[in-house]
């Protein structure tokens, strides 16, 4: 590697990563995805992937791995946790990529209002929070559009999602205006999910 070349990529990871991988079960084991009994545990993996994939250092993987952690597993005090075991980089990527703070999942704000707030503080985030970002919505939407490929029923399926075709729709192009307009390395590929997956939804 000459002397002015960039170095891509975490490397090998150490023992902070397996300790997350290892808390991040824990944290998910008994959840499951909208479109089925498919393990939660098995988009945080792919997304800590491809943010590794798109060259992030071990602390964003692992911002990556836990970036559900508060919205869905404490709020508030599960980003101090996770202050304390990973430090402050780790806990703010999670903090800018998370939909909720709200300890109980009963009492989290309304959809459109989540949604909005969310676009808006990704405006706002570091380069790792947006890529970390665009990571989680590329998995999403490819698990969505394998759902919705695969099934006889759109509207069964979209009842699920809260803000409906049209929702879904919106926000995904909304996250994916942000990621653009910040040149993320990830934009390119969740820009040819989205265009699919509003193809597919303009037609439930």
């Amino acid at each position: 590697m000459g002397v002015n070349e960039t170095r891509y990529g975490a490397g090998a990871l150490s023992a902070r990563y397996d300790a997350a991988l290892l808390w991040v079960s824990e944290l998910h084991r008994r959840q499951m995805r909208k479109n089925g009994d498919v393990p939660y545990l098995s988009h945080l993996l792919r997304v800590s992937g491809l943010a590794l994939d798109y060259g992030a250092s071990e602390d964003v993987a692992i911002a990556a791995l836990l970036h559900d952690s508060v919205e869905d597993c404490g709020g508030m005090e599960r980003l101090k946790e996770i202050r304390e075991r990973f430090g402050n980089e780790v806990a703010t990527i999670v903090m800018e990529t998370s939909d909720s703070t709200a300890a109980d999942s009963s009492k989290k704000a309304p959809w459109k209002e989540r949604k909005d707030a969310y676009v808006a503080r990704l405006e706002r985030a570091s380069d790792s929070g947006v890529l970390v970002s665009a990571c989680d919505k590329i998995d999403n939407v490819a698990s969505l559009i394998r759902t919705l490929t695969n099934s006889s029923n759109h509207e069964a399926m979209l009842k699920k999602f809260k803000g409906g075709a049209e929702g879904v729709a919106w926000y995904y192009e909304a996250v994916l205006d942000v990621v653009q307009r910040r040149s993320s390395p990830a934009a390119r590929e969740l820009k040819k999910l989205v265009i699919e997956l509003v193809k597919i939804l303009s037609g439930c």
